[in-house]
């Protein structure tokens, strides 16, 4: 059997799947993933939650990036990856889809059943008063306060960044939260900082009444994902892998399937749909 016959035969075996995707699930859609086939950084790590929040130069760097990788970012589209787990939850057989992406496409694909577990960077967060406002809209404020900024372009890396090493940001000027005048931040966690408990908590309750695990597009580097596959394997569930390259949890999976995310899952998505792509 080939291992693409071999997902879909444990796919089709189990009736409640506990799905874990990653930044692979997105590679087809257009936004860089962070690492290479062996778990490595393809590129400097990215800012961390402390840095972020005590300089006001990190803060500067970051939202300059931001307003030039949004522009990219933003107008992503979900790809046959998304639409296939999406036709897996229709057909009523995975029971929860907790993602590591931040790029909010498995909902644009139609899957509802969804966890964000780092959160989403469509929307953007007040550290001062809690106040959330649409990422889009505080891209016009960007764009008002930065007007030299609006029309640069850069390749595109991770979540929505873009590759400006040389650029100055000394002067861009970051808008305060509009109700309190305090820190934005995108709603996202950033390394460094600690996935919210109740979302932690309602993963857990649906990987307990999970009967399998389907990480796809993940090397489980880090934790935050890592745990679920670890706490799967106590509870002695299988536990399958759609990824190319090393995974943290190799030692920990049933099968392990180093294919094209889309290609393996094909099988799931209407005959409609496959005529498009």
């Amino acid at each position: 059997m080939s291992p693409p016959d071999a997902l879909r035969a444990f796919i089709e075996r189990h009736e409640r799947l506990f799905v874990l995707t990653g930044a692979g699930c997105s590679t087809a859609s257009g936004i860089p993933d962070y690492r290479d086939a062996d778990g490595g950084w393809k590129r400097a790590q990215p800012v961390t939650y402390q840095a972020f929040m005590g300089e006001a130069a990190t803060r500067r760097r970051y939202w300059a990036r931001s307003l030039v990788g949004w522009r990219h970012f933003g107008q992503a589209k979900p790809n046959g990856t998304h639409h296939a787990l999406a036709a897996l939850e229709a057909q009523g057989r995975l029971g929860l889809l907790l993602t590591q992406n931040v790029d909010g496409l498995h909902q644009a694909a139609g899957s509802q059943q969804v966890i964000d577990l780092h959160g989403r960077l469509d929307q953007v967060r007040c550290m001062g008063c809690e106040a959330r406002l649409p990422r889009g809209e505080f891209q016009h404020a960007l764009e008002a306060a930065n007007p030299d900024w609006a029309a640069l372009d850069a390749g595109q890396a991770p979540d929505g960044d873009a590759d400006l090493e040389q650029a100055s940001f000394d002067d861009f000027v970051v808008p305060a939260c509009p109700h309190c005048g305090g820190v934005l931040k995108p709603d996202v966690v950033f390394f460094g900082e600690n996935v919210p408990r109740p979302r932690v908590a309602q993963a857990q309750a649906a990987l307990e009444q999970a009967d399998a695990v389907l990480v796809v597009g993940s090397s489980l580097m880090v934790y935050s994902g890592f745990r679920f596959v670890q706490a799967a394997a106590r509870q002695g569930l299988p536990v399958a892998a759609l990824n190319r390259g090393r995974t943290r949890a190799d030692a920990l999976l049933t099968l392990k399937v180093e294919h094209d995310c889309a290609d393996a899952l094909r099988f799931l998505q209407p005959a409609t749909r496959h005529a498009t792509q």
